[in-house]
């Protein structure tokens, strides 16, 4: 059985319920996305508010001292663009 991953703009995508961690963890930085508010369109929940942290990914960075940069965004695809943006520029 083969698995398929999920990737934006060449980076990975890992999705557990309302958070989303995006970018490669050999990288210096990954991304993560909180999604906070969502409004119902038909029958499917859409994202209205999302926080954004670039993270170092280095283990012996503890606690609040991995946070890099954070930001909100009122879509998922306005994260997601200024996460791929930040990753791009964090290599």
């Amino acid at each position: 059985m083969s698995e398929t991953q999920l990737t934006y703009k060449g980076y990975p995508l890992v999705r557990c319920k309302d958070e989303i961690y995006f970018g490669n963890m050999s990288d210096k930085f990954v991304t993560h996305l909180k999604i906070n508010s969502t409004k119902k369109i038909g029958d499917t929940s859409v994202p209205t508010g999302v926080d954004i942290q670039m993270l170092y990914t280095d283990p012996d960075i503890k606690g609040k001292n991995k946070v890099y940069k954070e930001s909100k965004k009122p879509s998922i695809s306005a994260a997601l663009e200024l996460a791929a943006a930040w990753l791009a520029r964090g290599k």
